[in-house]
């Protein structure tokens, strides 16, 4: 299936500024809000009143399947039981179907979209929707998920109102819901100067490595292959003078639930060079 042609999603925060955040972790996203205001991308009432106006029209936020699909099927295998974070209309979890996963949990704040993707996939078993905020996942037990996948939903929230304790409450509910050894795979436009101290909440153990990912339709020359891990310096952030091919490429950060660790473990500049040495 090709994707909607219905009008696109906020506009994501500026990817030249580090998210477009402030010094308190919020974030001042473009368009649509109005004076700078903060917008209501965390809220229900924003959601169900887009998905009523767009009519259930699909629409995948920043990355298809396709482009996402060497990250997924590297670090959660078909039979993985996934939590699929703020699914909206997207054709993701299709298209993850088609490509043989069995159990995916499809999650939105929006009931409105909830209730259209289950009349649309009412004869999949393999997907399930349910309306749920990803702050409060209480419905769901510790351990429940094998893997975790958010393309959108915590950039929306640093977009809205108390964003530092909204992506504070996000992180430690997908930590909490994930097995040990569990994968979380975050897409956003956040470089790691200002998603890693969010992923990196005290409580949660991760191992991160991040990856980079051109925006869909890019035509310019990649020089690493997508699966190549970013290096980044000591203080976890990218090395100086490092631009992507593309400005507006998009962060994959794969966060796996460790025991005992806690810390970014993308390959360092240092640890690089020392293995040229070797």
């Amino acid at each position: 299936m090709s994707a909607s042609s219905s009008p696109p999603p906020p506009p994501p925060p500026p990817p030249d500024d580090g998210a477009g955040e402030g010094s308190d972790g919020s974030a001042s996203c473009g368009g649509g809000g109005g004076g700078g205001s903060s917008l209501s991308y965390g809220e229900a009432e924003y959601w169900d009143a887009r998905y009523v106006e767009e009519g259930g029209a699909p629409y995948d936020w920043y990355q298809r399947y396709d482009a996402l699909r060497p990250f997924v099927r590297r670090f959660a295998p078909p039979a993985s039981r996934l939590l699929m974070i703020g699914c909206g209309s997207a054709l993701m979890s299709e298209d993850m179907v088609s490509d043989g996963y069995v159990d995916i949990v499809n999650i939105d704040i929006s009931s409105v979209v909830i209730e259209m993707m289950r009349k649309k996939y009412f004869n999949i078993p393999q997907l399930q929707y349910l309306r749920m905020d990803v702050r409060d996942m209480s419905m769901f037990p510790d351990d429940s998920f094998d893997c975790a996948i958010d393309k959108g939903t915590l950039d929306s929230l640093m977009c809205g109102v108390d964003a530092p304790l909204s992506a504070a409450q996000m992180i430690l509910e997908v930590d909490r819901l994930l097995k040990p050894g569990g994968v979380f795979i975050l897409i956003t436009y956040g470089d790691p100067s200002v998603r890693i101290p969010h992923l990196n909440q005290p409580g949660c153990n991760w191992k991160i490595v991040l990856y980079i990912l051109p925006r869909p339709g890019f035509t310019g020359k990649i020089r690493r292959h997508v699966l190549d891990p970013v290096p980044l310096t000591e203080r976890r952030k990218l090395p100086d003078g490092f631009v992507p091919e593309d400005p507006d490429s998009h962060y994959v950060y794969v966060c796996e639930k460790m025991q005992g660790l806690t810390g970014a473990g993308s390959p360092t500049v240092n640890h690089i060079e020392r293995q040229g040495e070797e």
